[in-house]
């Protein structure tokens, strides 16, 4: 019953970028996808004129020029350069932390200024041995940065109180002491012109792709179509939580038109006091630079994973990485099936990372079918 080559799960960008590998080297590929879309996660509708980043912003950065080249074949970037800022009770400060926010706290103009406010906070209030989050991120930055940008930030994010989250979450905390506020240091960075789906398009084109299949309802027939299935599904749903189900945090959106040209002057706004219960605002058009007459807003907030949700960040604490590595002893005794993605390989991915990974397994399934390198 074999009508494929591979047989890949999911259409988002791992899976678009597989896809696109096995149809330039002449292999035949499905490619299934549960959702209503292709593009998973980086999708982007327009709306009003504006391309919507409709599950949280994107930003595409990375100093891999084999994956700036690549994929620069599916669509032009513009120059757009991430330089979010932080809300905190009104006040305004730049991301990541620089010379601009430490004038904005403290009113220093010099780098050693800034340094010895730094050092002097810690001495001052630093533990020896961190036991928790706030006790690490304090002897990172100091207090006066940790309580205004850091704590009520992270305790939304991860659901839990600062003092109650381990401290190997925030092993660094990135400080500059430049006035830039460009928040990424890699060597390209930009969103793609026309938005995110466009690009996923093109990767698919020539591909045929089934909307609205779920793989695991009716997996031995899918199974049963190609030599190769890839899954960038969840791992512990592949095989029914047999372990018990791996822990996410999820997300949930509200996106808003506006009917006014420029809501917040910025495409992200963090929010980071505790009682504010959305992250973040994203004003989409200014990702870019549009100049319509409304604009769209969407609001991020942060919630537990349930089964049914769509779980955007693993928890990658020792608790859960055990379990993972349990799921991931079993994926390695399937066989000609593949695991890749962020919830096939329980790992947050960049997009750069996501395609490097695809790129890279592509080769690897290429090898061991012809016994060669591609």
């Amino acid at each position: 019953m074999e009508k494929y080559d591979y047989l890949v799960v999911g259409a988002g960008l791992f899976g678009a970028v597989f896809a696109q590998e096995a149809k330039r080297a002449g292999r035949s590929c499905l490619v299934i996808e549960k959702r209503g879309h292709i593009a998973g996660n980086i999708y982007t509708r327009e709306l009003e004129g504006i391309q919507v980043h409709e599950y949280g912003a994107h930003i595409f950065h990375t100093s891999d020029r084999r994956v700036w080249d690549y994929v620069g074949q599916f669509a032009e970037f513009n120059r757009y350069t991430n330089s979010p800022l932080a809300n905190y009770k009104g006040e305004i400060y730049n991301l990541p932390f620089n010379m601009n926010t430490f004038h904005a706290l403290w009113g220093v103009t010099t780098p050693r200024e800034a340094r010895e406010m730094i050092e002097r906070q810690k001495r001052e209030h630093a533990s020896e041995h961190p036991r928790n989050l706030e006790e690490q991120a304090i002897s990172l930055v100091g207090p006066d940065v940790y309580e205004k940008l850091v704590k009520g930030y992270t305790e939304k994010q991860w659901g839990k109180r600062a003092t109650e989250l381990p401290a190997f979450i925030i092993k660094r905390l990135p400080v500059r002491f430049t006035y830039d506020n460009n928040y990424f240091d890699d060597a390209y960075q930009g969103v793609p012109i026309g938005g995110y789906t466009r690009m996923a398009e093109k990767m698919l084109e020539g591909t045929e792709v089934r909307l609205g299949e779920d793989f695991l309802a009716d997996r031995e027939r899918y199974r049963s179509l190609a030599k190769t299935v890839v899954y960038t599904g969840m791992i512990d749903a592949y095989f029914d939580f047999c372990y018990g189900a791996l822990e996410y945090r999820s997300l949930r959106f509200e996106t808003e038109v506006l009917d006014e040209e420029n809501h917040q002057g910025n495409a992200v706004v963090n929010y980071t006091e505790y009682e504010v219960p959305y992250t973040r605002v994203i004003e989409h058009k200014h990702f870019e630079y549009g100049t319509q007459p409304k604009t769209v807003i969407t609001r991020e907030y942060p919630k537990p994973w349930e089964k049914g949700d769509e779980p955007y960040y693993p928890v990658n604490d020792k608790k859960n990485m055990e379990l993972y590595e349990r799921y991931r002893a079993l994926a390695a005794q399937e066989r000609n099936v593949a695991f890749g993605g962020r919830l096939g390989q329980y790992r947050y991915y960049d997009m750069d990372d996501t395609i490097a990974a695809a790129l890279d397994l592509f080769g690897a399934l290429e090898q061991e079918i012809t016994g060669g390198p591609r």
